[in-house]
């Protein structure tokens, strides 16, 4: 085993946070035979940095009169979200420690970085007070998205709008079981030559439905994509989410008679999918080669963030 760190906040009755982590320490060695590495600190950033310091089978404390010395000359790199790219822009700047991150206005780093400039510098001056997660916690959806990569070029507008369509179908699928519904879509494309775009629009109006995801995106697409390369990859998302039942301000042009015969459309193709598999019932045009490979290997299920 790697690392340890948790939240004992309010613990008093277990020991201090010292004594916590050398029982748990002693015991995870005792009954595993493994060895963890635990950071013990007054925030979760520096806890997470102090399980790093010392390996194997070592407890690292952080307190808030020690921080500066042990932390601040480490390398800005050790931190928390500072990448390799980040970690360039940082270096152009002058920025190489830690300590020098701190010591960075922070409207600065916002100009920098945008909002994630702030949590840096947060993050470097022990002035992060975000709470560990309750391990039930499941962090809100900010998007739902869909991409594959194709087993050959994609050469057309059409064998694009087909890929597009059959992706959403998952994406429409996955706003009904969640009970939302997407104000925006956003359309990544990556060409045989590996470059990629990305582009996104508002919607006119919310919605779970497949063919209106797929009708935003491909006129995206058309407006933006050149067909300076054939097309390799693409991936729509669904973003700007919300509850499905929140209350919506209704627009005079738009037919919702219309419109809720679509949705009560799209219920019944759930259902029939429900019984009988997602390929009981699809559109003619998704009939044929796609160019998509079906192994499976375009689900994926990404971890959440563990700070926020």
């Amino acid at each position: 085993m790697d690392e340890c760190w948790l939240d004992v906040t309010g613990s008093g009755i277990f020991g201090t946070g010292m004594e916590i982590a050398e029982q748990i320490r002693k015991t995870i060695r005792e009954e595993l035979g493994l060895t963890v590495s635990i950071g013990v600190s007054f925030n979760k950033v520096f806890a997470k940095l102090g399980s790093d310091m010392k390996k194997p089978d070592a407890i690292t404390r952080i307190t808030r009169e020690s921080f500066k010395d042990m932390v601040w000359p480490l390398d800005a790199s050790e931190m928390i979200y500072v990448g390799r790219s980040t970690e360039q822009k940082l270096s152009r700047y002058g920025i190489h420690t830690i300590g020098q991150l701190a010591a960075t206005e922070p409207e600065l780093l916002q100009r920098w970085f945008g909002i994630n400039g702030l949590k840096l510098w947060r993050y470097a001056s022990g002035n992060d007070t975000s709470p560990v997660m309750h391990k039930d916690f499941v962090s809100p959806m900010k998007s739902i998205g869909h991409g594959i990569t194709c087993n050959a070029d994609l050469r057309t507008n059409e064998e694009v709008f087909r890929v597009l369509l059959e992706l959403s179908q998952d994406i429409g699928h996955r706003l009904r079981v969640h009970g939302l519904a997407a104000n925006g879509v956003q359309v990544s494309v990556r060409g045989n030559d590996l470059l990629g775009a990305q582009y996104q629009s508002k919607l006119p109006l919310r919605t779970q439905l497949p063919s209106e995801l797929t009708a935003a995106a491909y006129n995206l697409f058309q407006q933006r994509y050149y067909w300076n390369t054939p097309v390799r990859a693409v991936c729509i998302r669904a973003i700007d989410l919300c509850p499905q039942t929140d209350a919506e301000q209704l627009q005079l042009m738009v037919d919702y008679a219309r419109r809720d015969r679509r949705v009560r459309l799209e219920d019944a193709i759930e259902g029939i999918r429900s019984r009988f598999g997602k390929q009981a019932l699809t559109y003619a045009v998704l009939m044929g080669d796609l160019k998509m490979p079906n192994d499976g290997r375009d689900v994926v299920r990404m971890p959440g963030l563990m700070y926020q």
